[in-house]
């Protein structure tokens, strides 16, 4: 599936993030349908100005093996320097730009990463729960925000699987189920898949599996009153 090289530049002046954009086949400039939009966060082995290593795991890795995907998809790349926490603004604005030149639903806006994009997930969702409809982080850790699990709450309304491997050595599952464990102690909507052999490689297994896609595309928030 073809993936198109970008750059953003936002007008606030904060580092441009370059990003690959794929369409769904079926997205021509007569059809009025409006698509989902899944913005999808690297790990940090993925960062700097390669799309090469950008495709190596998770959905743009799954976008280079099929012909097709049923969402529009951005994935930016982290400068080298740094993490995803320091872009949460322009991953935001960047999600804007997108709603404002494609035909984009804005109540089916989804948000998934892996290891240091899987944080990043569960960052931009704390700093933004009204934008998604669903978020699937996977092997995150804690986001380093003050007070990130007593802040928890704020989440309750999104609906978030979280995915991780039980063995992981890089990212110890113990992030994951304090995570869980703290949403489900204030009736948040969480689901949470451990694989018990998996170690930090928790995504390949997760991105291939067709029920990801239809768990996400079941959902939709409210905007202006209507989902």
């Amino acid at each position: 599936m073809h993936q198109q090289p970008c750059l953003f530049t936002p007008a606030s002046g904060a580092t441009a993030l370059p990003y690959l954009l794929a369409m769904p086949q079926a997205y021509t400039a007569d059809d009025r349908t409006q698509w989902p939009l899944l913005l999808f966060l690297h790990g940090r082995g993925e960062r700097g100005n390669d799309f090469t290593l950008l495709k190596k795991y998770g959905i743009p890795r799954r976008l280079e093996e099929i012909a097709d995907f049923p969402f529009i998809t951005a994935s930016p790349q982290c400068p080298d320097d740094s993490d995803w926490s320091a872009h949460s603004e322009t991953l935001m604005a960047l999600v804007d730009e997108l709603l404002a030149t494609y035909r984009i639903g804005p109540n089916r806006v989804y948000l998934t990463g892996l290891s240091m994009g899987g944080r990043g997930s569960w960052q931009l969702a704390m700093l933004n729960p009204e934008r998604f409809a669903a978020m699937a982080p996977i092997c995150g850790r804690i986001p380093d925000m003050p007070n990130f699990l007593e802040n928890i709450p704020r989440l309750k309304q999104l609906p978030i699987w979280v995915f991780h491997g039980a063995q992981d050595p890089i990212v110890p599952i113990e992030n994951s189920e304090k995570l869980v464990a703290a949403l489900q102690a204030c009736g948040g909507n969480v689901r949470f898949t451990v694989y018990p052999a998996a170690d930090h490689d928790s995504w390949t297994e997760t991105y291939a599996n067709p029920e990801l896609y239809t768990w996400l595309l079941a959902h939709t928030r409210m905007v202006d009153g209507r989902q």
